[in-house]
């Protein structure tokens, strides 16, 4: 591990054990595989309620490993988290654990409201109460990955998010990610928690769960059904590979400064017609036998969801000077790694497909 003045690591320079919520989700489980290759004598504790887009099988070849133990439960279970935090002499926590898609948010927003603000609170109230009985250690450390959509909408001259950017969300899910992230913010500036806050651009990657945009499109070609775009296509987003997501959460993890805030971005903005139509000449290059070809026959405009925010981009300056962080990946070569692992995961996702 890297070295400095506050590494996470024990006086005695054993196993850290580390707390990973959400660990069965998309961002999570390849946190928990990152994390597991490259530490393979840390203790790593999975958290997840394995809700609809948790999915043991995204950690089927690492669990029942000697390190690494997984837990199916709440993040609101205070009970739980105390029990896990005294139990496993944790040091670290990694907060994943939260309601994601913004559709759902507009149809069930109290669930993200109960998940991201209340199950937030609980996790830090929690890991306070931990850390002020091991005598408040200066290498811990509670990890807040949070979003970019907490800071609203972007037109397109404006300058990319910066951490000092104002929040101004403008859906339930991204205003209780923002109330979430307003809480890590205070338990540091109240009690000294040493709390670390992340705000990323749009992840995708191995093991994304098939609702959201890029999987998809991805999985509507294999199946030859339509593509569905909102409005124009003209949203733009900036995309940011998982593995590259992980890598910097590691380096915040271990060099950041407590109380401090860091956008992550994959410097990729592109707009959602161009991201699709990209999608589908990688589609008709590397799967034969589609079902339509060219897969974009398929494309269909839809109507636009309500608030939806027309571009957002990161400015990850404060990463890459501070930490030397940098993403190594491309929109390009990032979705071609990405459709290669769905055809070569078939089994995955058609496990996830509804039933008809």
């Amino acid at each position: 591990m890297i070295q400095n003045d506050t590494e996470l690591l024990t006086t005695s320079g054993a196993a850290v054990p580390i707390l990973i919520t959400g660990g069965a989700g998309f961002i999570g489980s390849n946190f928990v595989h990152h994390w597991y290759e490259q530490y393979p004598g840390d203790r790593i504790i999975v958290l997840d309620a394995l809700t609809y887009a948790g999915n043991r099988q995204n950690l089927a070849d690492i669990e029942g490993k000697a390190n690494l133990r997984f837990v199916k439960g709440d993040i609101g279970d205070r009970a739980l988290i105390d029990q896990l935090l005294e139990e496993e002499k944790i040091q670290a926590i990694a907060h994943f654990a939260a309601e994601s898609h913004v559709d759902r948010s507009i149809v069930t927003p109290d669930a993200f409201i109960q998940t991201n603000v209340v199950g937030t609170f609980t996790l830090l109230e929690a890991f306070r109460h931990h850390w002020t009985k091991q005598g408040k250690p200066a290498n811990y450390r509670f990890l807040h990955v949070s979003t970019d959509e907490v800071y609203g909408s972007l037109e397109l001259d404006d300058p990319a998010f910066t951490e000092t950017t104002p929040y101004a969300p403008n859906s339930p899910y991204s205003a209780s990610k923002a109330g979430s992230d307003h809480l890590a913010r205070a338990y540091y500036h109240t009690y000294g928690l040493p709390t670390l806050i992340t705000n990323c651009s749009n992840n995708y990657g191995p093991y994304h769960f098939p609702e959201k945009l890029i999987p998809l499109i991805c999985l509507n070609i294999l199946l030859g059904k339509p593509l569905p775009i909102y409005g124009d296509g003209l949203n733009i987003r900036d995309w940011l590979y998982v593995e590259d997501h992980c890598r910097a959460l590691d380096i915040v993890i271990h060099q950041g400064k407590p109380g401090e805030t860091y956008n992550i971005g994959g410097n990729n903005e592109i707009k959602n017609i161009d991201l699709v139509q990209m999608i589908c000449e990688l589609m008709d290059e590397l799967a034969p036998d589609l079902p339509v070809s060219p897969a974009s026959k398929l494309i269909t405009f839809v109507k636009d969801r309500p608030g939806h925010d027309r571009r957002y981009a990161i400015d990850a300056t404060k990463i890459k000077t501070e930490l030397g962080w940098e993403p190594q990946q491309t929109i390009s070569t990032g979705l071609r790694h990405t459709i290669q692992w769905y055809l070569t995961h078939r089994h995955w996702w058609e496990a996830l497909l509804p039933k008809e």
